[in-house]
């Protein structure tokens, strides 16, 4: 596997940096109250208050530099794949629905816990894109460009392993955004036919 610079996921990966650096001038990112301020998520708020607009803010937050560094590598590593596969269009509407769908899956849970937490970041919408990436490598029989499906698993397993052992991590909105990323690959991914 080698990662490269691809236009989509460049300009998301671009967005969520952006939007980083201008919010790090202006407040504190590591504060839960800055960024609620700021657009992130949060049951009530949504649900009661009718800011639905804040599941899609949310995905372009992040809790300091050591979230976004996390999610943005992690991105630039695997995001040029499933844009190879998909195209840039469709990619970049795949990444923002996935993230959508991941949110909605992180309110859900939050509001059935009445969980009194702020929720953002990006892990949601990238979880998504592994979610799609596992559907476009089972379409062409367990390998798409280098990526075979048990290196796939164990990166499935090793991500999700992290996240259930970590502190502060919003387990829900990843196994909703793989979910849903794994259903959105079948939907977006159109196999090439060859001679």
């Amino acid at each position: 596997m080698e990662p490269r610079v691809t236009p989509a996921n460049t300009i998301l990966i671009v967005i969520n940096i952006g939007v980083f650096l201008i919010l790090s001038l202006i407040g504190n990112t590591e504060s839960a109250e800055f960024l609620y301020q700021c657009g992130a998520m949060e049951w009530q708020t949504i649900l009661e208050g009718g800011e639905y607009y804040r599941i899609f803010t949310s995905m372009f937050l992040h809790f300091g530099f050591e979230h976004i560094f996390q999610n943005m590598i992690f991105l630039f590593l695997i995001g040029c794949y499933l844009e190879d596969a998909l195209g840039s269009v469709r990619y970049f509407i795949f990444y923002l629905l996935a993230g959508i769908g991941a949110g909605f899956c992180s309110l859900g849970a939050d509001a059935l816990l009445q969980a009194n937490v702020v929720s953002a970041g990006a892990s949601g919408a990238i979880f998504g894109v592994v979610g799609g990436l596992l559907s476009v490598v089972l379409r062409n029989k367990g390998r798409f460009e280098g990526i075979g499906l048990g290196g796939m698993v164990i990166m499935i397993i090793g991500s999700l392993y992290y996240g259930f052992t970590s502190s502060g991590v919003d387990n829900v909105a990843h196994v909703g955004g793989f979910v849903w990323g794994l259903l959105l690959g079948f939907l977006f991914y159109r196999k090439s036919r060859k001679n």
